[in-house]
């Protein structure tokens, strides 16, 4: 992408943003590279996607062949690095959401983590680890004790806070329960005097217009990509 945000602009790089801000205690850090704890999440940040050196930090801090996710706006991968797979998307930004808390909603726990990661191998909403759970607040709604939909809060940068791993349960579409999960995790955000946001692949219209009616606006485009730090060099003569 040709993109590149404003130095001061947090959008363009949400994972350095949080991991060096209000989820530094989550973080491991090598020079001008950080990444989430890998139980906690696959994503991986530099300082400028355009410095090298900070690419290099990044390889050492996660190891040679290793795959590390990366979210940002204005990519450009040095020499020796794979991608695994790389997808377009937007950002989106509360403008006019009707937060709200909802009754049926409950707080979820360490408790419910084995449901919430079987929830998500159903629906694939996107990376959810065994203490992705600590990052923020999640939501759930049960029907027969089962839970079938949940939504929470990861990323948090100054000022905003991302609300993500967004899912239902295929039996139970149709009813607004992520919209509903959506306002209400909101609504917390709201009283903590951050404003929502939360990202969406580019090519999922049906997704893009819902938050768009529900409040959301684009806010930038970003990319998201899984890629292979390059391999060790050979120290030797075999």
């Amino acid at each position: 992408m040709s993109i590149r945000p404003d130095e001061h602009d947090i959008s363009g790089n949400p994972v350095w943003s949080s991991l060096t801000g209000r989820h530094a205690r989550f973080a491991t850090a090598h020079g001008r590279a950080v990444r989430f704890q890998p139980d906690i999440s696959p994503f991986s940040a530099v300082t400028d996607w355009h410095d090298e050196g900070a690419w290099s930090d990044l390889a050492t801090l996660a190891g040679p062949g290793a795959i590390v996710a990366v979210a940002g706006v204005g990519l450009v991968l040095p020499a020796g690095w794979d991608v695994v797979w790389h997808g377009e998307g937007l950002q989106m930004v509360d403008v006019a959401v009707e937060a709200a808390d909802d009754p049926e909603a409950v707080t979820l726990t360490g408790a419910d983590v084995p449901e919430m990661l079987d929830l998500v191998a159903r629906t694939e909403p996107g990376p959810f680890a065994p203490r992705t759970i600590e990052l923020g607040t999640y939501l759930g709604i049960r029907r027969g004790g089962a839970l079938v939909a949940m939504a929470g809060e990861r990323l948090r940068v100054p000022g905003l806070t991302e609300i993500s791993a967004v899912c239902t349960d295929p039996g139970h579409r149709g009813q607004g329960l992520a919209s509903r999960l959506i306002k209400a995790v909101s609504a917390g955000i709201r009283r903590r005097g951050d404003t929502p946001f939360l990202h969406v692949a580019g090519n999922n219209i049906n997704a893009i217009r819902l938050y768009e009616a529900m409040g959301f606006k684009v806010r930038t485009e970003i990319t998201f990509a899984a890629l292979r730090t390059p391999s060790a060099e050979p120290t030797g003569i075999a």
